[in-house]
């Protein structure tokens, strides 16, 4: 049953959520990461849900307590409307340039080069962008930028202020735990998955995360 629903786009701090909540919940969180670790069911479904069928979200998301990251992110709606008690926290970058180039230097890198993918990851990255941004070309910068402000506007728009945390980069625990109704751990707020870190590791996500092996 989730608690947490992401609503932020990849490259927001998505990796350093999933920790964090882990930690405040005391339970897996869903972030791309685990896609890559059950490549035989998730993209499947993610990609059906894409299509607009029925979904079974218990079942795609048994054991999640949060999700963050795409793919599940692009599903706010659907998911918020499936766990009406859960919160949706929207995580932003500064501004469309800082998240442009963090994208540039990491994510974009890994969907141009994904022969060491499955085809139903691949569409389903296709479908969750065209989705997430109205099919804007994403070598179209300017239309990607335009569809990433209308974007942030619906999530305001779709959730109610009393369920919508805005996180943005480098505001710790008090968000969350305010919205969870939690005590701020001891432990400093974690920082993960840098564009340096992923450089570091040729954009390759291992299974459960950062620190995870």
């Amino acid at each position: 049953m989730l608690r947490v629903i992401g609503a932020g786009l990849p490259r927001t701090g998505t990796m350093t959520l999933k920790h964090a909540l882990e930690t405040l919940l005391g339970a897996p969180c869903h972030h791309m990461s685990e896609v890559f670790a059950h490549l035989d069911t998730h993209p499947a479904g993610f990609l059906a849900a894409a299509g607009g069928g029925p979904v079974d979200w218990d079942g795609l998301l048994a054991g999640y307590a949060a999700a963050v990251d795409w793919p599940a992110s692009a599903f706010y709606a659907e998911l918020a409307e499936a766990y009406p008690d859960a919160i949706v926290v929207l995580s932003r970058r500064d501004s469309f340039d800082t998240w442009w180039r963090s994208c540039s230097d990491t994510i974009f890198k890994g969907m141009d080069d994904g022969a060491d993918e499955t085809g139903e990851w691949i569409d389903m990255i296709a479908a969750v962008w065209d989705k997430t941004f109205e099919g804007a070309p994403r070598t179209d910068r300017d239309a990607v930028e335009a569809a990433y402000r209308r974007y942030h506007e619906r999530v305001r728009a779709t959730v109610p202020a009393e369920r919508l945390v805005e996180f943005t980069t480098g505001a710790g625990w008090a968000p969350l735990c305010d919205a969870l109704g939690l005590p701020v751990p001891s432990a400093p707020f974690p920082h993960l998955n840098t564009t340096k870190e992923w450089q570091e590791r040729t954009g390759e996500v291992p299974p459960g995360g950062i620190g995870a092996e």
